[in-house]
């Protein structure tokens, strides 16, 4: 089972929006699972929301990442992490060590580029452990018209991970559908472009996995 970590080292870039559209994507595909390491519990909040209209399970995982995810068993054909936003975490720091890929989403400011780099040193340091760890960048909530989410790409470029091809683009349909314990697949028209990004992504992470 892929297991997928949702990381990052400041709060607000769209961690746990971004988890909740790729499980559901994921969820088309096969059965999937997030495991909520982050002590705000947003994840699990949104599966309250969604009732039965979800598609995918949610489980606390704040206390013990790794017995959280060998709870799971067999059941899940892909597994997302949502972790805190701190590089000091313990809850981060297991999840990277089981992980086969890291998804670290980072916002066009400079204060998320900044804190970008502890979260590029911590994955550094769990593959003295966890080898096959694979990680990548991706531009979210850009906004096409703004100078700064222009040379976002350049700065990137500077760190040692690889950045997603795919960018995520700021939509109000992100935050109406994650309020209502829905995702942007479920919005029709009103959603296309936003599930198509999500699709994109997907299909560069399974590059990845």
């Amino acid at each position: 089972m892929p297991v997928i970590a949702l990381v990052g080292n400041k709060g607000g870039a769209g961690k746990t929006t971004l988890c909740v559209n790729l499980a559901t994507a994921f969820a088309s595909k096969a059965p999937t699972v997030i495991l909520d390491a982050d002590p705000q519990q947003s994840s699990l909040q949104w599966r309250g929301i969604a009732d039965e209209n979800a598609s995918i399970d949610v489980y606390e995982a704040n206390h013990d990442v790794n017995q959280a995810y060998h709870n799971t068993g067999n059941q899940y054909s892909y597994c997302l992490i949502d972790c805190p936003p701190s590089v000091h975490s313990e809850q981060m720091q297991q999840a990277l060590r089981i992980a086969d890929l890291a998804i670290i989403p980072v916002q066009p400011s400079p204060l998320d580029i900044w804190a970008t780099v502890h979260v590029e040193n911590e994955v550094e340091s769990a593959r003295k452990e966890n080898s096959g760890l694979d990680a990548l960048l991706l531009i979210n909530q850009f906004e096409t018209r703004t100078q700064l989410s222009k040379i976002m790409r350049r700065a990137l470029a500077e760190l040692s991970l690889p950045a997603a091809e795919t960018q995520i683009k700021r939509r109000a349909v992100y935050r109406n559908s994650f309020l209502e314990g829905r995702t942007v697949h479920d919005f029709g028209k009103r959603g296309a472009d936003a599930s198509e990004e999500i699709h994109q992504l997907i299909q560069e992470m399974e590059n990845h996995l």
